[in-house]
């Protein structure tokens, strides 16, 4: 159940962008008077599962065909708008154009005036960057209307009273478990958050803690951000320091048949006191498929309890999440307040990709790659609305720089050839962009193939 939320709230996402996409290059292909031929959710290889054109005055439906109904060759000025049946995308096909729909030897020597190659070099921009733009300020009104709606809730990092949990590239750069975060440099982070984006994203050179009482300056290593992404461990490699109170127990678990119950405080194991629940998960871990005496306190009193650890290192609970530990400070936006926050949560966002993009492009950013099975991941496993529209304002942002950069094949790529039309006056002929975009596409699907590997290996083979 919860890999099918998964996959339908990736499904849905994804769906979502695709068609706000194609409806930005859609839309200025319209006020251009620039015909499009075909505008799909999802592809159609083979045949497509719906298919419909207006024509007539009324609208005409063709279900589960291998081509359009001959008639509507005949209707060439309206768009044919169909459902395909591989969710992974979709297209507007529009007319006179090459790209993975249309290749340069379909288009005819007479060039019309509805044709995209027949429109001057501005609205040709236009028309691609629609796309583009479409995306951005999709993501912008999704931040918008969640500050609106749900308002923001963040615990500043002083209120985490435990102070953080580290990754071993963080203790081993001069951090400890409990170090409470002061300064980032000379600046005051406001929740982890900050902290956590500084540290992967920012040169940091020295962070000042409070550990045992006592101010202390970590020198942060140049090579730190590396370390932490080539690790993998780059979404976990701080977290609030908790201790370990169970929330839920699922039946027929470890914990139910031990008599574990919602409130107990985990405080130790084999009668070694231990506090937070990393060190608790840790050691869980370190002694899969064993019996383990769990010390616990309930209504004040110590209490044991053995419990076969399963081959997970899971006991099957539940825990209290640091909301429940720490003052959580909530803040809410009337519609006017919450433009500006939202339009500056996008700018943000987007500001905060683009930098990850000096860790991609290293030997340990190469390695952390990954397709739509890393995405899906991150979707949760029992639907919430706030972090679907969260995931999909963050995705449509990633979609929208994705598509900006200059490689044949994208919008960036089309956008950089008529930038460069529009310099020298000359313009690639069209079997230059033929032979251009399918470079471009075979560079895509090679980096598709990779980054599959890659997901294949972290979660079947792993």
């Amino acid at each position: 159940m919860g890999i099918s939320m998964q996959i339908l709230g990736l499904l849905a996402s994804l769906t979502f962008l695709v068609v706000t996409h194609e409806l930005g290059h859609f839309t200025f292909a319209k006020i251009f008077k620039t015909r499009v031929d075909q505008f799909y959710v999802f592809f159609n290889p083979g045949f497509s599962i719906m298919r419909m054109k207006r024509f007539g005055g009324r609208m005409h439906f063709s279900f589960f065909s291998g081509k359009a109904p001959e008639e509507w060759a005949n209707h060439p000025e309206s768009t044919e708008w169909g459902l395909g049946w591989l969710p992974l995308g979709g297209y507007c096909s529009i007319n006179g154009m090459v790209d993975e729909t249309t290749k340069s030897s379909d288009l005819g020597s007479e060039v019309h005036d509805w044709e995209f190659r027949a429109k001057p070099a501005w609205q040709r921009f236009l028309i691609i960057i629609g796309g583009v733009l479409v995306n951005f300020i999709t993501a912008i009104v999704i931040y918008i209307l969640m500050c609106f709606h749900w308002g923001t809730d963040y615990i500043p990092l002083e209120n985490a009273a435990y102070g953080l949990e580290f990754s071993q590239e963080m203790q081993d750069a001069g951090f400890r478990n409990g170090d409470k975060i002061l300064y980032i440099d000379t600046v005051k982070p406001k929740t982890i958050g900050d902290f956590a984006n500084a540290m992967l994203l920012d040169n940091v050179s020295t962070v000042t803690v409070e550990r045992d009482g006592v101010v202390t300056v970590v020198d942060v290593p140049k090579d730190l951000a590396r370390k932490i992404v080539g690790s993998g461990s780059s979404s976990m490699f701080c977290n609030y320091r908790i201790p370990f109170v169970i929330d839920s127990v699922l039946a027929g678990t470890p914990a139910a048949e031990s008599g574990l119950m919602r409130g107990d405080s985990l405080v130790g194991v084999n009668d070694s006191a231990m506090f937070c629940f990393f060190d608790f998960k840790k050691t869980f871990t370190e002694n899969k498929n064993s019996q383990l005496q769990i010390d616990y306190i309930r209504n004040d009193s110590l209490c044991h309890s053995l419990v076969t650890i399963d081959s997970n290192g899971n006991i099957g609970v539940a825990y209290r999440q640091p909301s429940d530990f720490f003052d959580v400070v909530h803040v809410d936006y009337s519609f006017w307040q919450s433009i500006p926050t939202g339009t500056k949560m996008g700018f943000t966002t987007l500001a905060n990709y683009i930098k990850q993009f000096k860790i991609v492009f290293t030997k340990e950013g190469a390695t952390q790659l990954g397709s739509f099975l890393t995405i899906g991941s991150i979707f949760p496993k029992v639907w919430d609305w706030y972090r679907f529209w969260s995931m999909t304002a963050l995705l449509g942002i990633i979609l929208a720089f994705m598509n900006i950069i200059p490689i044949p094949g994208l919008d960036g790529g089309y956008i950089l050839f008529i930038l460069v039309e529009m310099i020298t006056g000359r313009k690639p002929s069209d079997k230059f962009l033929g032979i251009a975009n399918t470079i471009g596409f075979v560079l895509l699907i090679i980096l598709m193939v990779y980054a599959l590997g890659l997901d294949f290996k972290r979660f079947i083979f792993k």
